[in-house]
């Protein structure tokens, strides 16, 4: 199996690109992020790559980070999403992005990728909630680029009130939640709804 690749960029797709490593070019999927950090042709380039065997191919998957590249493994995890959605959804949403995204139930964030609609993005939630929440436990558990933030539903009702107060006010679900979830660490158990508001919207000015 090829875990890394290193050389020169010989040519850059929209989903892909060529990489010669010593005068053999290996055909490489990426993600629209990596693809975007990883230079133009005839620069230098080093990816981690993941590869999957199957009968008929096999293919190269190359990514700009380690985060990315766990995340992908564990995309694939979930039924219904394939290596194309897995990195359209990382096209879509940085591994931070995505952790935030699942531990605020973001069922929004999850469909700005290609080829996720609703009821993928839904069962996207179900299926990875727990390992993102299993994930934010310690350094036991680590997966880069995940959240130290709690699931949904672990806040308490006065902090879901005033997630649901500041998506009221307009703002995205993963951004309420993140900072009442900030709000609710900084002020300690049994904060009062007012004072989760007051202090969640002064983490957003930040």
């Amino acid at each position: 199996m090829i875990g890394k690749l290193s050389g020169r960029i010989d040519e850059v797709g929209e989903s892909h690109l060529i990489l010669d490593v010593g005068g053999v070019g290996y055909l490489v999927f990426c993600s629209g992020k990596t693809l975007g950090r990883i230079g133009q042709a005839g620069a230098s380039a080093a990816l981690l790559i993941e590869t999957h065997v199957r009968e008929d191919h096999i293919h190269l998957y190359g990514f700009a980070d380690a985060a990315e590249r766990a995340w992908f493994r564990l995309l694939g995890t979930v039924q219904g999403v394939g290596s194309k959605v897995a990195l359209s959804l990382l096209s879509a949403l940085t591994p931070g992005d995505l952790a935030r995204a699942i531990a605020a139930q973001d069922k929004a964030a999850l469909t700005q990728a290609n080829g996720v609609g609703a009821k993928l993005a839904a069962r996207l939630l179900t299926e990875l909630k727990d390992k993102v929440g299993e994930i934010a436990l310690g350094p036991g558990a680590s997966l880069p680029g995940a959240t130290s933030l709690p699931a949904a539903g672990q806040l308490g009702a006065a902090a879901d009130d005033a997630v649901a107060a500041l998506e009221g006010l307009g703002y995205r679900r993963v951004e309420a939640f993140a900072a009442v979830a900030r709000a609710g660490q900084a002020l300690g158990d049994g904060a009062k709804l007012e004072a989760l508001i007051k202090a969640a919207l002064k983490e957003l000015s930040r």
